[in-house]
Formats: C-alpha cells, structure tokens, sequence
C-alpha cells in the first residue's frame, strides 16, 4: 500500500479512535474467530464458522473465502455466507480477473463504497442484484497473505449506512485474514503430513501383504506345493490352523502368509511363543490382567488375545503350554471370551487362531501332558511343513535366495555359489532347517569378499561333506583344506571354460603343466566338464 493510506490504517488500529461499543463488538469477534480457527482440524468447518461470527458481529451480508489453488492460477471459492451452492460454484476466478483476481494478484485490498456503480465488479456469483439508493452495498477484499505470498481473498458485501466506517471495516478484515492465513498453512500442512502418514501405511501394509504372501514361501518341491494349496483353502475361511513340523521349518512365515491372505489381513499379527513366557505370567500375558490383580499390577493391562482382536494370533509352540492354561485357552476358543486375570468383566474378541507346534501333541496326550479336547479344538485343519531333508530340491533355490539376500545387505558383490559349494550345501542333512540354512549362509557372504562363494566360506561341518575322502567328524589339516582350495578352483576354471584346460590355467594364472599336474593329482576328469560349454 501507498504510504499515506498506511499511515491511515496504522491510525484506526490505535483503540482510542473506536467508540467503547466498537471495541467490544471487535474483541469479542476476534476471540470468536481465534477460538474457531483454533478449535476444528477441518479448514471448511473452521471457515464456515468465522464467516458465521462476522455475520453476527459485523452485519455482514455476504462473505466468502476464497483461496488459490496450490501450483495453479485459478481462484475457487473456498467457504461462503449467504451464498447458494450453485453461486459457490460459479465463484470461479483467475488472477488479475475482478476485483477478487486484482486483490490476490497485487496482495492489495480493495474498498467499493457502492458496488452498482464500479465496473470493476463482475458478480461472478449473480446473488446481487441492484439496489435500491437506501440500501446501497459496499464490498470489502482483503488479501490472505502468508508472509510474501498471497494464497487467497476475503471478502464481504455490508449495507452502506451513516454509522459504518469502511475504514474501520477493512482494518478489522486485515487482523481476521492474518488469522485465516495462519490457520489455512496449519490445516493444510497437517492435511498433508496425514496424507503422507496414510500412504505410508498403505505402502507397509502393501509390503507386509507382498512379503507373506503365498508367493513369497520358497520352494518348489512336490512337498511346498501342497503347502501351498493348504494355504490357499484355509486363508479365506476363519478356521482355526495347526502348523505342524520341525523346528525352523518356517512355521511363523506360513501363519503371517495366512493372516495376510486372509479376510483379517487388515487386522493385526500377534504373535506368542508360549515356550518363552514364564509359567506365572503366561496367563497375564495372554489374557491381560486388572489393576492389583497381583503384586506388581500397578495398571490395568490388555493381553494378546485383546490386542490380536479383529486379527489373527499366532500361538507358537502350543505344546510348552502350562495344563492351567490349557483350560482357559480351551473357553476363549470355544465362546470367543474370557476375563482378564483378578477381574470379572467378560471380554469378546473376535481373531483367528493358529497354532504352531515341533512336538509330537498325541505322544503328549497320552502322557497327559496336553489336554486331549484342547487338541481337537486346535486340530480342526493341520497342515504339516516338511524338513528340508525331504525336500533336496528346495535347498538350492533357497540357498541362491538367502545369497542375493544377505549380499545386498551386507554390501557385497557375490553373484554365485561354486559347484563344489552347492555339492556340500546338497548333501548335509540341515537338522535346524531353512532357519540353519539361512544363518550359514548369512555368515558364509559376511566372510566372502569375492565373487564367488567357495566350499571355504562355509563351515567346517560343511566342508567335510566336501572331500568324500576325509572321515565324518574329523577336522581337515592345513595340507588337506589348501588341496581342497586348489581342487575347488580348477573345477571352477574348467567348468567356465567347457573343459578346456589351456583356457583354465590362463584364467587361473597359472602354466598349462601346473594345471595338468593338479588334474592327475586330484583326479579330476576333465572332459566332464565339456557338456557346459
């Protein structure tokens, strides 16, 4: 603004200059706007309601707010008093365009004392018609400016009459815009953090979905397609799962695939090993417990069952399950309710139950270890994981998998395994499982720093498997692991090389006789080698 027209407003903000009554009414308007701006998360609802107060306050007739769209030049009309919806929506304008246009366009405000006779005004809305002289309308445009920029207008229509001071009018509009404009960056900016907080989960939940689904389960062996198939069946329906088999089978892995499959994927997964909580809080911790239940149950506390609610619960290792508990698991899965302990209020949930055990669960029956009608409860449809020592075929191709895995993890190069590697790999009989499988391999790519994972990356209960000639058991000698290494590495070279040694013994550095000696020496057929070229 011009300097003089500054140095009139600066005047009208000095209260001495307003009558008692003036204040007031602008005190109490100005409380009302903040504590609106302040009170609703919701930019319309805020906005409706400060056009509300100044329609009490002011006389105002009609109001609007109007905001820029953010990254484009075209103004829409954001919020509106005394406007028709259909009026809302022809407030459109462009910057520059009307009188609203030049306000946002300028960050300038502009005063008319008589709408009817500028020309500057469009009545885009068409809700004014003309007036009569006695109830002449003035308009009111302020711009909403957020530090250097102008992100919007607000506006009033107010009848002209001998007591309304215009100037007073627009130095109270200017306080409220500031307000607004403060409000307006708040709201949006939270609108948008929650935005980026949704998508967010959308795109956790869309991984967790990607990384247990029934695709993700490694293996294609005749023993992993029936496991597939199982849960496939069982994902959809709400039946009660018992995963049988030995430890590190993958037990977890098939239940978050079936919860994530399932009608509850949108739930969450609880999961509990029983064989890790202590007998005298397992009850606590399942089922929750009320304040001063027990000594040291300073606050009430909600137990897995009520947390896995509208979700699935995992009960691992179902077999280490205390007899007392038994009884009590055996009522939630029969009436969907329980009680927390020390309290008498009966809670409902609503979760799918799947059980996971490594125990034989009929020899502990019969030893009366485990409740015969709690295994009936649980067994409704079992699905057995076979131990990789069945399924031969699934080892590489878990093994490659666990490789690019960890060497991404790990930061390293490492694209392949040796062939005298795999051979180990295929022949050990992995009594821990994919679980020992993964670990091997994960500490076999922290130690390699070539390009190629070799039989001497592995463990030494591996690298026995390696040399048919050594006895199960014994440790290798220094003399045996180096002649172990070489063998490696020739059948590396010719296997590149389709059997030609000549191209081997360039590859490996070395002389052509050197080469020759070693094949002789550890008996290696080098025409077996041929059929990979």
């Amino acid at each position: 603004m011009k300097k003089e027209p500054q140095a009139r407003q600066t005047k009208y903000f000095m209260a001495g200059n307003l009558s008692e009554s003036r204040q007031i009414t602008e005190l109490s308007c100005l409380y009302e706007v903040t504590r609106a701006l302040s009170s609703s998360l919701k930019l319309k609802t805020a906005l409706d309601r400060v056009l509300e107060i100044m329609a009490e306050h002011l006389g105002m007739v009609r109001g609007t707010v109007t905001l820029l769209k953010p990254g484009s030049s075209e103004l829409q009309i954001e919020v509106a008093h005394g406007l028709s919806a259909e009026a809302k929506r022809r407030g459109h304008y462009k910057l520059g365009e009307g009188i609203t246009g030049r306000v946002v366009e300028s960050g300038q405000p502009i005063v008319i004392p008589n709408i009817t006779k500028d020309p500057r005004f469009l009545n885009r809305t068409r809700t004014r018609a003309i007036a009569r002289e006695d109830r002449r309308v003035s308009f009111i445009c302020v711009p909403i400016n957020h530090g250097s920029s102008t992100i919007g207008a607000l506006s009033i229509d107010r009848y002209a009459a001998p007591d309304v001071s215009l100037e007073d009018d627009l130095r109270l509009l200017t306080i409220i815009s500031s307000l607004i404009a403060q409000s307006v960056i708040r709201l949006r900016e939270a609108h948008a953090e929650r935005q980026s907080l949704l998508s967010e989960n959308r795109k956790l939940r869309m991984a967790l979905a990607e990384k247990y689904r029934v695709g993700s389960l490694i293996g294609n062996s005749s023993q992993m397609q029936e496991v597939y198939e199982m849960v496939h069946r069982v994902a959809e329906s709400n039946a009660t799962v018992l995963l049988r088999g030995e430890s590190g089978t993958g037990k977890s892995l098939v239940a978050r695939a079936i919860h994530f499959n399932s009608r509850q994927a949108k739930g969450p997964f609880v999961n509990v090993n029983c064989s890790t909580l202590p007998e005298t809080l397992i009850e606590s911790e399942l089922f929750g417990h009320a304040r001063g239940a027990f000594t040291g149950a300073i606050q009430q506390k909600k137990g897995r069952f009520e947390l896995a609610n509208k979700g699935t619960i995992f009960l691992d290792e179902i077999g280490d399950l205390p007899h007392s508990v038994q009884v009590k698991l055996l009522g939630v899965i029969q009436d969907k309710e329980f009680q927390r302990v020390g309290d008498t209020r009966t809670i409902r949930i609503n979760c799918r139950i799947v059980a996971a055990t490594n125990k034989n669960l009929e020899d502990a029956m019969e030893r009366g270890e485990f409740r015969e009608d709690l295994y009936y409860r649980l067994n409704v449809f079992p699905i057995y994981l076979p131990p990789l020592r069945e399924r031969k075929t699934d080892i590489i191709l878990l093994a490659e998998y666990f490789l690019e895995k960890f060497s991404k993890e790990h930061g390293k190069r490492i694209k392949c395994f040796s062939k005298t590697a795999l051979d180990c790999l295929m022949q050990y009989d992995w009594p821990g499982n994919v679980r020992e499988l993964q670990n091997y391999i994960e500490r076999a790519s922290i130690i390699c720093d070539e390009d190629v994972l070799r039989i001497h990356h592995l463990p030494a209960s591996l690298q026995i498997l390696g040399d048919d000639s050594e006895p199960a058991g014994r440790r290798k000698s220094f003399a045996d692991a180096v002649a172990g290494f070489e063998k490696e590495l020739i059948m590396e070279a010719l296997s590149e090389t389709g059997g030609n040694q000549t191209k081997a013994a360039k590859i490996l550095n070395s002389s052509l006789r050197i080469i020759n000696y070693k094949i002789r020496k550890y008996g290696i057929d080098a025409r077996a080698f041929k059929k990979s070229s």
